[in-house]
């Protein structure tokens, strides 16, 4: 028999909160990188309920809560409709979150989520058994950055979804913190090296001089260990990537040229940081970030 010592024995900290807020601070998303699946998801159903929350999602080990910024007004039920967040108030560069819960929801409304990774400073009530608890916890305010890339490999050597990957965690940190990867499924086209497939990466940076940072070190590490001439790079800073919706359709039902999709950029402000061929796909990838359970079936919607 092993004997367990546990300095709290009631509390499982998040691995990380994170809140990207749209231009304007009407609209965010709050991310939540949990250790313990399992009481996450009972936060994603109980949330669900909450007056601010307009949609929330699971993927991997993160839950996202979309939500609209502003207070609310909480109806705690047991069993129904047990925790929740209250609040999503930003204030400057930072965004001011409040969770309530009962019982062992209240624990993980204060406690776990207050000694989360990126959590500037918190303040919450006593928590646990049957009591209703309430915590408040500061995080940054953050930007979304889409990084689209395609083109790193050959028909001899390469794939690019590892190499993104492995680049994206390098790189992943408190001030460039990294979010999702996708592999996007396009169309089989004639110069394709296999499987047609190019990735997006999305990370939430704090500041511009953070995401410069990110870019210049991605392009620096694609130049390196790219073993193509054609590796294409694009970036995208913006709350969504609906504007590239219709190029992503394209691209994943025909061939498009290099011509099209420069024009595409330019028409809907897309930074090119490599210009290689793979730009055709690296554009089509952004509008599937953080979707990479449907990003690689050739006809799901957008």
């Amino acid at each position: 028999m092993k004997d367990i010592e546990l300095n709290d024995p009631y509390t499982t900290p998040y691995r990380g909160i994170y809140a990207i807020c749209d231009s304007n601070s009407d609209y965010a998303e709050i991310i939540e990188h949990t250790n313990c699946y399992g009481g996450a998801s009972w936060s994603k159903f109980h949330y669900s309920h909450s007056p601010l929350i307009i949609k929330t999602r699971s993927i991997g080990n993160m839950i996202r809560y979309s939500v609209k910024t502003g207070t609310s007004t909480l109806e705690l039920k047991p069993s129904q409709a047990a925790a929740g967040i209250e609040a999503v108030v930003v204030k400057g560069e930072e965004v001011h979150i409040t969770y309530a819960g009962l019982g062992g929801g209240g624990v993980g409304a204060t406690r776990c989520r207050a000694f989360a990774q990126g959590v500037l400073c918190c303040n919450y009530t006593e928590s646990g058994g049957g009591r209703a608890a309430k915590g408040t916890i500061v995080v940054p305010k953050r930007e979304r950055v889409l990084i689209g890339i395609d083109d790193t490999d050959t028909r001899e050597e390469g794939a690019t979804w590892t190499l993104t990957h492995n680049m994206a965690k390098e790189l992943d940190c408190n001030e460039s913190v990294y979010l999702s990867h996708s592999l996007v499924q396009l169309f089989p086209v004639s110069t394709k090296t296999q499987n047609c497939v190019s990735t997006v990466l999305e990370f939430g940076c704090v500041n511009d001089d953070a995401k410069q940072e990110l870019l210049e070190s991605i392009k620096a590490a694609l130049l390196k260990y790219s073993v193509s001439d054609e590796t294409g790079m694009v970036v995208l800073s913006d709350f969504d990537a609906k504007k590239m919706n219709d190029y992503s359709k394209q691209c994943r039902s025909r061939e498009l040229t290099k011509e099209y999709a420069l024009q595409s950029a330019k028409d809907n402000g897309i930074e090119i940081w490599l210009d290689g061929n793979g730009i055709i796909g690296s554009l089509a990838a952004l509008a599937w970030f953080a979707r990479p359970d449907e990003s690689v079936i050739m006809d799901a919607q957008l």
